[in-house]
């Protein structure tokens, strides 16, 4: 492989995670970033206490992140092999963190709007 195509790339997480919950996955990430931009533009504010929930998430998301990467992968921790596999395991981690960090707070906005915009 001399070159990493966006296809490339497609195609390695179809062959890691199958087809079909690769593109389960994709239309919910996609949902899921769209439902927090309308709740960003609707309330026009971030609520901080709602931030904080989502913060205190971001670690179990981590986790949850990088064992769902092993399960699908039929790897563990005793396989990591070199710096390289050490960087992509961070990086799950960092996107499962950040991931769950979004879903939390949208989460938490749409089942309880803030009243602040209630008030103008």
């Amino acid at each position: 492989m001399k070159e990493l195509t966006f296809g490339t790339v497609i195609a390695v997480f179809e062959e890691i995670f199958g087809r079909g919950l690769f593109w389960t996955m994709v239309p919910l990430a996609v949902l899921v970033t769209l439902a927090y931009f309308y709740v960003l533009i609707r309330d026009r504010a971030m609520s901080m206490r709602k931030f904080l929930w989502a913060q205190l998430s971001m670690p179990f998301g981590a986790v949850l992140a990088v064992i769902f990467v092993q399960q699908m992968t039929h790897s563990g921790l005793r396989d990591i092999g070199g710096p390289v596999d050490v960087i992509v395991l961070l990086g799950v981690a960092v996107l499962g963190a950040v991931g769950s960090a979004i879903l939390i707070y949208t989460i938490q906005s749409l089942l309880r709007p803030s009243r602040s915009g209630q008030n103008s």
